[in-house]
């Protein structure tokens, strides 16, 4: 199976985006892949905007990024984008830190009118950081999100529909690493 690294950046220690992040934690653990967990908000403050890559939770981090198949970007829309915690951490990645893997974007917002951040402020980052592939991610109202116990429900239809993008971003993990073991072992035939 493959290393997912999920990524919450939510500034809230009560938060439906990493509520959601959990939920999805919790999706691709029962399918038998191995997960990784990252609150972008309990990296060191001073080190993450200073983007000092030496310090041990920021080297960390960006280990996380480099041993990931693929990511799962969960971010809440502030002023019609995504979080500024993110793009924090997206700016001291290497330039080529997303190459080879797969990327789904998820987002939470207050009006429809947000939903648009995935494609038009997010996948293009993605794609600069060199995402293999971006595969159509989701806008989850937050209406539709309630937490209890530090879990979040979603309401049926939300439920179906964070279902069918995870299930676009396992098809297409899945296809990445078909696709690179057959490689590697013609390579290591030669």
């Amino acid at each position: 199976m493959a290393t997912v690294l999920t990524i919450s950046a939510s500034p809230s220690p009560v938060s439906k985006t990493a509520a959601i992040r959990r939920f999805i934690d919790e999706q691709l653990t029962a399918q038998g892949h191995h997960v990784h967990a990252l609150d972008v908000r309990d990296l060191p403050p001073a080190a993450l905007l200073a983007a000092d890559t030496t310090h041990p939770a920021i080297a960390a981090a960006v280990e996380l990024f480099e041993r990931a198949d693929g990511l799962v970007v969960a971010t809440p829309v502030f002023k019609a984008s995504y979080s500024g915690l993110l793009k924090t951490l997206l700016d001291l990645l290497p330039q080529r830190a997303l190459t080879g893997k797969v990327v789904l974007p998820l987002a939470t917002g207050g009006t429809l009118a947000h939903a648009l951040v995935i494609d038009y402020a997010l996948r293009p980052v993605l794609t600069t950081l060199g995402a293999t592939e971006v595969v159509n991610g989701h806008f989850l109202l937050d209406q539709f999100v309630s937490i209890a116990n530090d879990r979040a429900t979603l309401a049926p239809e939300a439920e179906k529909a964070v279902g069918k993008a995870l299930d676009r971003f396992t098809g297409a993990l899945t296809n990445r690493k078909a696709s690179i073991e057959p490689a590697r072992g013609m390579a290591m035939q030669r």
